[in-house]
């Protein structure tokens, strides 16, 4: 489905959050770095957390995250918006609030016209500003392919922040937004998405994940990350690397947009879930009749996707009608944590 005049996707190898590097590709470029040794650096990279957090005062943390893809869709104005909501979701992510951002903008100037550029930034702007943020300057340089995003600063109390490291045997995990939208990428790319499902993938990719500052204020939420490239597993996997503990996913309770199966089926899969389980399969069992289209989606690389939360269990119902008072109405328990080592434990069937 595309009734865009001009389109962005045929001039990006990739789109979305699809576009990020593997999990152990990054590993591998990771390997090796010392922590910094600056006391105010809460979060750095060693925990692969969504944004980087410092500690100003007793009273305040600054969060900074910067986020950026190629075209997931035709439509200018939808990729600003999505790029930017995506972008925002890392500091809501952390338990913060964002202060305002800085764009980032590559384009391939001979090949794009101005007024689509205009059109990228302006869908950024919208995003922005319904989150009540400016877009305070930024970036521009001349790219091959066509690049947007945003680096984000936020804030947050201390006791606010959430980290991806911190859940504890017991706890259930809660998936906020339903996964899908590789999946609905890759149709849409060869033409074979519907409209209901391309309005349904415009929808939950510019959803803001702003319920993830208010639920961080709940003690009982003990830690939060947001599922994008790496796929429902390769997050989770993250997580239970953090707490060092083992994940069990309930797949009968995992949320999808509502072709995805059936697309899935027919073949129209990213090749990012297949780097995905390239990356978590030695630390990840799969049910022994676990069909390679679920395991795609298990993997399917998200973008702008929804926030996956480890909570203790007597705060479950609350945290699920909060996140459904708040406009997410597949919240769902995905799993739990368990004691054991880190690993992914599947369980049950799409």
């Amino acid at each position: 489905m595309t009734d865009a005049p001009f389109r962005l996707t045929a001039l990006a190898h990739g789109g979305g959050c699809g576009c990020k590097l593997a999990p152990s590709v990054l590993q591998q470029l990771l390997a090796g770095a010392a922590r910094q040794p600056f006391a105010n650096l809460l979060v750095g990279a060693e925990t692969s957390d969504d944004a980087a957090v410092w500690k100003l005062n007793d009273e305040t943390c600054l969060i900074a995250t910067t986020d950026f893809f190629m075209p997931i869709v035709d439509d200018p104005r939808d990729f600003g918006r999505i790029a930017a909501t995506n972008a925002l979701s890392d500091i809501f992510a952390m338990g913060g609030t964002p202060l305002f951002a800085l764009a980032i903008l590559g384009m391939p100037v001979d090949k794009i016209p101005i007024e689509i550029v205009r059109q990228i930034l302006a869908g950024g702007a919208d995003a922005c500003a319904f989150a009540g943020v400016p877009i305070a300057g930024g970036h521009s340089i001349d790219s091959a392919e066509p690049i947007y995003g945003l680096a984000v600063v936020g804030q947050a109390h201390p006791s606010s922040i959430r980290r991806n490291m911190d859940a504890r045997p017991g706890d259930v995990l809660i998936l906020t937004k339903p996964i899908g939208v590789g999946v609905y990428s890759a149709a849409f790319k060869k033409g074979a998405l519907s409209r209901a499902a391309y309005a349904e993938m415009i929808a939950t990719t510019t959803q803001l994940n702003a319920i993830g500052a208010q639920l961080a204020k709940d003690k009982r939420v003990r830690a939060m990350t947001d599922v994008t490239g790496f796929g429902l597993i390769g997050h989770a996997l993250e997580m239970a690397q953090g707490a060092q503990a083992t994940i069990v996913i309930d797949a009968s309770a995992a949320p999808l947009l509502a072709e995805t199966k059936a697309l899935a089926k027919a073949g129209f899969v990213t090749g990012a879930s297949g780097r995905n389980w390239t990356s978590c399969a030695a630390q990840t069992t799969l049910p022994a009749d676990c069909p390679e289209w679920a395991r795609q989606i298990l993997c399917d690389p998200q973008t702008s996707g929804g926030l996956l939360i480890a909570c203790a269990r007597d705060a479950s119902t609350e945290i699920i009608a909060a996140t459904q008072a708040a406009g997410f109405a597949k919240t769902a328990i995905v799993g739990a944590v368990e004691a054991g080592p880190p690993r992914i434990l599947v369980r049950g069937a799409l």
